[in-house]
């Protein structure tokens, strides 16, 4: 567990929190991060990073574990990881964790993740998809979050990770399902006044390996409305499929940005950190 793990200062906890203290950044978004009603866990990690560091604070939950009651793998077992909302063993796993050196907007956040996956418009959703009736699209989550900036722009984070697009069988599913969580975030750029923004987000697809639909995440990259500042370079190292990107920051085209990079991989870890300077208005944003 999470909290567990935070409480007892373990060591991989501890180096990523001196390495997000180093950053500098005034704006933190980490993906697969227990949620828990009362922050406990979220709380225990700022306190490794420094107890002042990120006034501003916001655990998000992710549909990861929370039980649908039906056997949505159709093994004829049911009450698995594999037939909850997202796949989780207990509910909260695998949420997001905002950490904010400027005010978040609380009244204005806004979760997508009650959105059923057969209410999404063009959704890949067939009729022999089990669950069709209470089966949501987002797992690890899908949140729009204002920041209040100090010169007053509200900047809007997008934030959220999606279903792998993998372990599944012929019928790809979960292929399916990943297509349209970035299908999600596709509509919300269409529809929604968002702007400046900022995409900080797990895909979970690569445009150019690994598994799913990466023609989609291609177009999604090229769109003119947001940029791609770190275009081709790997965010997570697996012995298998090998190095590919999964985790994005895409700021907004009227955004500048003045500094990108993807951070040397942490010991004992398979994801890499993202951090990126831009500038709003009179605000950098590191």
């Amino acid at each position: 567990m999470l909290l567990r793990d935070l409480e007892r200062a373990d060591e991989r906890l501890v180096r990523l929190a001196g390495h997000l203290k180093q950053s500098g950044a005034d704006v933190i978004v980490l993906t697969k991060f227990d949620y828990d009603a009362g922050g406990a866990a979220l709380t225990a990690l700022v306190e490794l990073i420094g107890e002042f560091a990120y006034p501003y604070r916001l655990s998000l939950k992710s549909n990861a574990g929370i039980p649908t009651g039906q056997d949505l793998d159709a093994d004829g077992r049911l009450g698995e990881p594999e037939d909850a909302q997202a796949y989780g063993r207990y509910p909260g796993q695998g949420g997001i964790a905002i950490l904010s050196k400027f005010a978040i907007v609380d009244g204005d956040v806004r979760s997508y993740n009650d959105l059923l996956w057969q209410d999404l418009p063009n959704m890949l959703m067939t009729d022999q998809d089990t669950g069709r009736d209470i089966q949501r699209l987002s797992s690890g989550g899908h949140w729009r979050v204002p920041l209040e900036l100090p010169d007053g722009t509200v900047l809007t984070v997008l934030s959220g990770h999606s279903n792998t697009p993998v372990f599944d069988g012929p019928d790809d599913r979960n292929g399916r399902r990943n297509r349209d969580e970035l299908r999600l975030w596709e509509q919300m750029l269409d529809t929604e006044q968002l702007a400046p923004f900022v995409v900080m987000a797990n895909t979970n697809l690569d445009p150019n390996g690994g598994e799913g639909y990466r023609d989609a995440m291609a177009a999604f990259l090229n769109r003119t409305d947001l940029q791609d500042p770190l275009s081709g370079i790997p965010t997570a190292h697996w012995e298998r499929p090998g190095p590919l990107r999964v985790s994005y920051i895409l700021p907004s085209s009227e955004i500048e940005v003045t500094h990108a990079e993807v951070l040397p991989l942490l010991p004992d870890t398979t994801h890499n950190l993202i951090l990126m300077t831009i500038q709003t208005a009179d605000t950098p944003l590191p």
